[in-house]
């Protein structure tokens, strides 16, 4: 139960029946967890986020919140008194402890220091029982340090699970990513190391000769490694790469130009593989049976679309950024011949809405017909949907990483109240300068304030030898540990506004005949963005249930 601002009674109990949902089972394992999501049927799906948009409306003013506006907006006081009674005093770890984790009573941190409002702990009850689980298979007790998963054991550069010539170039965290989902890199580990059909498409250029050097060298090291071995390649190993596309795929366009884009050999590169944000597609050979299309996707009804070989398409997305993953769920829905979809999301806050019809960043403009949310009737219908932009933009931020800095009581905590006193100086100087992008400070957190504000000031154009008076703004710097709790709030929210916008796109594809899943597939400690919508024209069946017994 929670008031939506200070001195109101509305109150939350869990759902609409008024005897509240556990829509997870997360005691024991992360199997539990998984196995429920898997049975995860549409109409709870409907509830679940017609219970969540109920808690939004009602805590939505903190997830919008911009946290540099802390001082100028007077943020603390927009919290009910009695939620800041409990939260001032509190130290970096018990927020973690309290707030972010489901931490056990007998550790110190976790321990109340006073009695809180039955409000606030409604509050994160509801967070806790509406947001999607997010830890996968096999994670608990297997990140050991640092939010490293236990493949890095041994050496934390290293993935021990994949093949050292399949590790060149690829960060620890893509190694990771590679491995459970197993672009960049992903599409030449799903060419060379597996033997797939694989075409990648890449809107730069500059990565597609990159990602095509960096195949060059993968055949060499196979090839040299071949020779070592009397001539043979090494066992489960081809020589054969992606083909690579580069072109821009607008998310605004009908699936036969994302088709054609496929078949412009002109315009294709051999053994490509390009970074995160990109997309691929894999031949699979669906035993000679022709899956069926969508209604009004038959060859009656839209162009041709032939596979190579007479093969069906699976489209793979890892950390496609903003429409981009729309764009992917709308092909795969429309056109006959895709027979499935892995994707991972990322960047939600440059997903088109009804609000904001043309998204920020490079590209040509998108067509406004269909925005990226939300995407399914449902979520369309219900009152109190819509979600800003911040709210979308929160939902990005890496939670377990957070909570990790406040356990450690880290320094650089106090980054955002030195930013929301730096918005009180610009907004002095010139009151028309408003959420203007300082962009990140290097090590800000070892500087003094004065440092800091002097650096600020001259990137937004300001004279940074401008006076700033030390008796106020130690008054604001004081009050760091208020900064970091409400951040921790919002950050608490982060999930629920992520679980909407995926269950948005589970609902669509339902309501467009299809079958899905979500599962929580990587670490969230080493990649936030960890859950993975997998959806196919045929029933799932069971063989989703063995990611939950893998090792």
């Amino acid at each position: 139960m929670a008031p939506s601002r200070p001195g109101s009674r509305i109150l939350y109990a869990g759902s609409s029946s008024g005897s509240g949902r556990n829509y997870f089972r997360r005691e024991g394992k992360a199997a539990t967890s998984l196995l429920a999501m898997v049975g995860f049927a549409l109409e709870a799906q409907k509830r679940l986020a017609a219970d969540i948009t109920r808690v939004l409306s009602l805590y939505g003013f903190i997830a919008d919140a911009y946290i540099i506006e802390f001082f100028t907006d007077n943020l603390w006081g927009s919290l009910p008194p009695s939620w800041q009674a409990a939260l001032a005093d509190l130290q970096p770890p018990q927020l973690a402890a309290l707030l972010l984790e489901n931490r056990h009573a007998r550790e110190e941190e976790a321990r109340y220091s006073s009695v809180w409002p039955l409000s606030l702990l409604a509050f994160k009850a509801s967070v806790d029982t509406l947001a999607f689980p997010r830890r996968p298979s096999g994670w608990a007790g297997k990140s050991k340090e640092a939010g490293r998963p236990e493949e890095f054991q041994d050496n934390q550069c290293q993935s021990s699970r994949l093949p050292p010539l399949f590790r060149k170039h690829v960060k620890p965290k893509k190694q990771h990513e590679i491995r459970r989902l197993g672009q960049g890199h992903l599409s030449r580990f799903l060419a060379f190391g597996l033997g797939l059909s694989v075409t990648a498409i890449e809107g730069d250029p500059r990565l597609v000769a990159q990602a095509a050097k960096f195949d060059q060298e993968l055949v060499q090291a196979l090839r040299k490694e071949g020779a070592k071995q009397g001539g043979q390649v090494p066992s489960g190993i081809s020589l054969e790469g992606p083909r690579h596309v580069a072109g821009w795929v607008d998310p605004g366009a009908p699936w036969t130009e994302f088709w054609q884009l496929l078949q412009h050999p002109e315009v294709e590169e051999r053994s490509p593989a390009v970074d995160g944000g990109s997309l691929g597609t894999a031949g699979v050979d669906p035993g000679g049976e022709e899956l069926p299309g969508p209604p009004g996707c038959g060859a009656n009804s839209a162009p041709a679309c032939h596979t190579p070989r007479g093969r069906q398409l699976l489209l793979t997305g890892l950390h496609a950024c903003g429409d981009l993953s729309v764009a992917l769920l709308r092909h795969f829905a429309r056109c006959p011949h895709v027979a499935g979809i892995t994707s991972v999301a990322c960047c939600y806050m440059k997903l088109t809405t009804a609000e904001a019809p043309v998204p920020p960043g490079p590209g040509p403009p998108p067509c406004p017909a269909e925005p990226g949310y939300p995407l399914s009737a449902w979520v369309s219908a219900l009152p109190g949907h819509r979600l800003s932009y911040k709210a979308r933009e929160g939902a990005c931020h890496a939670l377990e990483d957070y909570a990790q800095r406040l356990k450690g009581h880290s320094a650089a905590l106090r980054t955002h109240c030195f930013r929301a006193a730096l918005e009180t100086v610009i907004r002095a100087a010139d009151p028309a300068k408003k959420r203007l992008g300082v962009q990140t400070i290097a090590k800000a957190h070892q500087l003094t304030f004065g440092e800091y504000a002097r650096l600020g000031l001259e990137r937004v154009g300001l004279d940074p030898r401008t006076r700033l008076e030390p008796g106020p703004l130690q008054a604001l710097l004081a009050q760091e540990g208020k900064v970091v709790a409400f951040f921790s709030l919002a950050l608490l929210l982060a999930p629920l506004v992520e679980t909407l916008l995926l269950l948005d796109r589970m609902i669509f594809l339902q309501e467009e005949g299809f079958h899905c899943q979500l599962l929580p597939l990587f670490d969230p400690a080493f990649s936030p963005r960890n859950l993975v919508l997998v959806a196919a024209k045929t029933p799932l069946g069971s063989a989703l249930l063995d990611v939950a017994a893998e090792d």
